[in-house]
């Protein structure tokens, strides 16, 4: 099946990040779009008022049954109603990466993979693009914050995906350009081994058609079958691409963007976290690549304004500094909290951090420990499920009973806007991929005098 033959669509699932990014792919293309979700939230309501028709019953009878084609995420479970009818009746099933896989063979693909820093450095990307007028098509894992969204279209038959290494979903795509930002240990669950997640990355990399943009010291590097590749470091001189006169100021940073020792511009960058540095000069690194002129590529940073949940100052005043994140990997952890001690030095870092995956918590138990060993004082709620079944003996305890700091304690949602309300703390950050962010609105009103 091509792109053009496809006129109405259904997605089960629709409400997921990175599903309902290639919804409003389809629906900017004209096409009948519709879809289930279990529950309503505010992206499945934006998805409505956009004009895609959304329901939270598995029924047979809401479905649609003149769709061309059905789009599924891998979270949905395999007893799903609406999905063994299609599976029944014979209908295209595809999960969401054979529509990317799709995508990315009708348009030049630049693929973003790496355990943390795909949504960020896509989003960079892509903004980078629509700025400097070259335009492309956006498929983002997070609601960037300067057109709240995570999807915008380009005649341009340039798409920027993120690679998700979920399910080796990856292995699917046919990327033109990638960009690999880490490879630490995840998704355990469905790797096994390390060994063999590396060997995905390995066959992922290698199936690159043109440049291959890499963090510089990454494990298996020499390994890259790549034969146009360049490194970045934010550290590492030897790198192709390079930082200097970093100068940090309100939360902010400027530094200058090296190409192998010489200077291509000086980058003013308005969102936190030396890790966005590190982001931002990954994205400079492929806008390089493609040729971008330097002047515009330095407006087009300064104006980024980030993704959502990816440090996101929520409060930022004299009195309290509040930073929401995604972060649910130790290494997300550390340099999150690292992050906010650099800026903050002055100020007790207190963070409530939510454990995403049963299977998560229990394979980097020890990862996350040492992580969060770096506030002063650690929150703790019980473990996200998202797809899993609870696993006997796997619980946020696990995380506590491994800490050096004493200064941890587990709380329920309710307990922990309790703790808030009660000790107003001056540098606050939350934590994690499950539902943590719901508790942003009443944590918020707390901080800046409300409630």
């Amino acid at each position: 099946m091509k792109l053009h033959q496809i006129k109405r669509i259904y997605f089960i699932g629709i409400g997921g990040i990175g599903m309902s990014a290639v919804a409003r792919y389809f629906l900017s293309r004209k096409v009948a779009v519709s879809g289930y979700d279990k529950t309503e939230t505010p992206l499945t309501k934006k998805l409505v008022s956009e004009g895609i028709e959304i329901h939270f019953e598995d029924s047979i009878d809401l479905l649609d049954k003149a769709a061309d084609i059905v789009v599924y995420t891998p979270a949905i479970p395999s007893n799903h109603n609406e999905l063994n009818w299609y599976r029944n009746n014979n209908y295209l099933v595809w999960k969401r990466s054979d529509m990317l896989q799709l995508i990315s063979e009708e348009m030049k693909a630049i693929c973003v993979g790496g355990t943390h820093g795909k949504t960020t450095v896509s989003s960079m990307i892509a903004h980078a693009m629509r700025s400097c007028n070259r335009g492309c098509n956006a498929f983002l894992g997070g609601i960037a914050v300067n057109y709240n969204t995570n999807y915008w279209g380009s005649n341009n038959p340039v798409a920027v995906i993120e690679a998700d290494e979920y399910d080796r979903s990856f292995l699917k795509l046919n990327p033109s350009i990638t960009v690999i930002t880490a490879m630490d240990p995840d998704h355990l669950d469905i790797y096994g081994t390390v060994e063999e997640m590396e060997r995905c990355y390995l066959e992922f990399i290698a199936k690159t058609k043109d440049t291959l943009i890499y963090k510089h010291g990454l494990k298996r590097a020499e390994d890259f079958q790549v034969e146009k590749k360049f490194s970045y470091s934010i550290h590492d001189a030897n790198a192709d691409y390079t930082v200097s006169n970093v100068t940090m100021k309100n939360g902010a940073y400027s530094f200058g963007f090296h190409r192998k020792g010489k200077l291509r511009a000086f980058i003013d960058l308005q969102v936190g976290g030396i890790h966005n540095m590190e982001n931002a000069l990954a994205a400079c690194a492929v806008a390089d690549v493609l040729g971008m002129h330097m002047d515009e590529l330095v407006i087009a940073m300064a104006r980024y304004a980030g993704v959502k949940r990816r440090f996101e100052y929520i409060v930022r005043n004299n009195q309290t500094v509040y930073i929401d994140d995604y972060a649910h990997h130790p290494e997300e952890l550390r340099v999150l909290l690292e992050s906010a001690r650099a800026l903050f030095p002055e100020r007790k870092l207190c963070v409530a951090f939510q454990p995403h995956l049963f299977t998560r918590t229990r394979d980097l138990a020890d990862g996350f420990a040492s992580s969060l060993d770096l506030a002063d004082e650690v929150l703790l709620l019980d473990i996200y499920p998202a797809r899993e079944l609870p696993i006997e003996g796997v619980h946020s305890r696990m995380i506590t009973e491994r800490m050096k700091n004493t200064q941890t304690q587990i709380l329920s949602k309710e307990e922990l806007v309790q703790w808030v309300s009660q000790n107003k703390p001056s540098l606050f950050v939350t934590a994690g991929a499950g539902d943590i962010d719901t508790l942003i609105p009443d944590i918020q009103s707390i901080l800046l005098g409300r409630k």
